[in-house]
């Protein structure tokens, strides 16, 4: 079960923009991730890779949390609102929910729910 200390110090990553740094740190070797119900992405060494592309791919990422997130045992869900601005200045946004397992002090789970419309997909 991760402690709320160690779910904050997540989310400030992701706040703060080092969203590469936060999986190196919170995931585990083994995670997984799922964009709704699309295969999943697993292994933390290819969710860095992915991760880097995503950024790559934009001029700037914004993470806003939207209230606390909601821990109980191994899991924490987080409202999350992402702006992502590519190379001609557009910004489009994503509201999502993000579903997570831990394993003590490491994510090894993390489903992400939300409308693909909102990406212009």
């Amino acid at each position: 079960m991760p402690s709320r200390e160690v779910v904050e110090a997540f989310a400030k990553r992701l706040e703060d923009g080092d969203f590469v740094g936060a999986i190196e740190q919170f995931y585990a070797p083994d995670a997984a991730t799922y964009e709704n119900n699309a295969a999943p992405t697993v292994g933390r060494e290819k969710l860095v890779a992915k991760e880097r592309g995503v950024l790559a791919a934009t001029k700037e990422v914004k993470a806003v949390r939207i209230g606390p997130s909601l821990i109980e045992g191994d899991h924490v869900a987080t409202r999350w609102v992402f702006s992502f601005t590519n190379a001609e200045g557009v910004t489009r946004t994503l509201d999502e929910i993000a579903w997570q397992s831990w394993r003590g002090d490491k994510l090894i789970e993390e489903r992400f729910y939300y409308d693909p419309k909102q990406l212009g997909r």
